[in-house]
């Protein structure tokens, strides 16, 4: 009891611990709550656009998933694995701002008062607490926390999983459900093997404040993945609050919306134990007969109470006093309670004043701290690139001494060159002389030879000529 009361006032000072996030469409199932599912597989037969699953967390840690209707403001159904049943803490709701503003920068559940000008057109999609003030309803978990322990518990204050009940159903609401499992349910599913709990409400067209569906009834699905594993449905009626019907699984989804499937292969639907089903229900019948004498008794009890206190009230002077501290009484309760208000309202303001001063402050830090990052990260690649660029230049420097060396011995050798070339012409004058001369020589007499041939036949030609001219003249 101590731990329950300590997580309680741990979540009423720092409700950031508790998350209800919002499973996006392209995710599977539930996401990281799949695991509160038999078979990892969820429901099927919930696909109206208006249905939004939510995997409810505590600690950063999933707790149970939650499918809700935006439409009718309340949950359709809540799943959970059942591990060790507790005593109820306090009470500490939450509601979830993602549901009404998805842009929000709130990712996790938080107390109404904290989302005054936070969340835009809050209670759009989802109930707030305000719906409930003085509507004659409570807020009745689906999943309850009695069969919760530690911070499986606090998660399960949250508006999300809560469903419009009268007084007197929530108290019959809880108290079957609690002994109908702790007492029938998980005692046949021992060994190792893990109770899946599916607890869900069917809206009506009846609404409080003409905003949130009070249910039509509520059920219950369990299924025990034992070996031979098996399953069992309830289902709890808003006309018949002071019983339970049990029912089959298969049962239980035709009363649900048109092809609902709540279990993976139906838990052994078909294939279940009769002896086990046959235990299973004794147990259920034998709570159901005994509780009747329990509320007989407590009836008894509060009849010779409520006779007592008449007699006590039967002298004139009483019923005066009473009479006149009535009106008192309503005053001081009126009074206390504009000043929790007041009080509620300014820490709320307080604390939005300080989130918003917050948020400045940090805005400014974050801009000081990317400048900071922006320079020394310009820093750090001039002082990196130094090095690069002394190498560079000192690279040209050598090359541009390489070239002019290069240069210069070019330049020698060209100047070398001349002479030398000159000289070497000088020494091979002489032998190209001498190797010339017999070329000269054959020239000079080829000549020579032409010449004369030339003059022998001119010699002839004209001697040929006078011939001619002598011959044409003889008669």
């Amino acid at each position: 009891m101590k731990m329950t009361i300590l997580f309680s006032l741990c979540i009423l000072a720092f409700p950031v611990f508790s998350q209800g996030r919002v499973v996006g469409v392209d995710e599977v199932g539930f996401a990281e709550c799949n695991e509160f599912f038999y078979g990892e597989t969820p429901p099927e037969g919930f696909t109206e656009p208006f249905h939004v699953k939510i995997c409810q967390q505590y600690n950063k840690e999933p707790r149970f998933a939650t499918l809700y209707n935006t439409e009718d403001k309340t949950p359709l159904y809540s799943a959970f694995k059942y591990t060790k049943a507790t005593q109820r803490g306090e009470e500490s709701w939450l509601i979830e701002p993602q549901l009404d503003d998805p842009g929000n920068d709130l990712k996790e559940m938080v107390h109404e008062a904290d989302t005054v000008g936070s969340v835009n057109n809050l209670g759009a999609n989802q109930a707030l607490i305000t719906d409930y003030v003085d509507s004659g309803y409570e807020r009745g978990q689906l999943n309850l926390g009695s069969l919760n322990e530690a911070d499986f518990q606090l998660a399960t204050y949250t508006l999300t999983n809560a469903v419009p009940m009268t007084p007197s159903l929530s108290k019959s609401w809880h108290r079957d459900v609690e002994h109908i499992v702790k007492q029938a349910v998980a005692p046949h599913c021992e060994n190792g093997a893990r109770l899946y709990l599916v607890v869900g409400a069917v809206p009506s067209t009846l609404r409080i404040k003409d905003k949130v569906s009070v249910p039509e009834f509520l059920w219950l699905a369990a299924c025990c993945d034992a070996p031979e594993a098996w399953s069992v449905g309830f289902v709890k009626r808003r006309s018949d609050e002071n019983s339970i019907e049990d029912l089959s699984v298969e049962e239980l989804e035709k009363q649900l919306p048109s092809g609902a499937r709540l279990f993976k292969s139906n838990c052994g639907g078909g294939n279940q134990s009769q002896d086990k089903m046959e235990a299973i229900l004794q147990s259920i019948n034998q709570i159901q007969s005994e509780e009747p004498i329990l509320q007989t008794v407590a009836g008894e009890l509060g009849e010779g109470q409520r006779a007592n206190e008449k007699r006590g009230e039967a002298s004139l002077l009483r019923r005066i006093a009473s009479i006149i501290a009535i009106p008192f009484t309503k005053l001081l309760r009126i009074i206390v309670y504009v000043l929790v208000e007041v009080v509620r309202y300014t820490c709320s303001f307080l604390w939005y004043v300080i989130k918003q001063f917050g948020n400045i402050v940090m805005g400014r830090l974050y801009s000081v701290w990317n400048g900071v990052v922006t320079y020394v990260t310009a820093i750090s690649t001039v002082l990196v690139n130094i090095p690069r660029d002394v190498a560079k230049v000192a690279a040209n420097i050598v090359m541009g001494f390489v070239r002019i060396f290069q240069n210069t011995l070019s330049l020698i050798y060209r100047i070398l060159s001349v002479p030398g070339g000159l000289f070497l012409h000088i020494m091979a004058f002489p032998l190209d002389t001498l190797c010339a001369t017999p070329t000269v020589l054959k020239d000079i007499a080829a000549g020579v030879g032409g010449t004369c041939s030339l003059i022998v036949d001119a010699t002839a030609a004209l001697m040929s000529g006078f011939y001619y001219i002598g011959s044409s003249r003889t008669p």
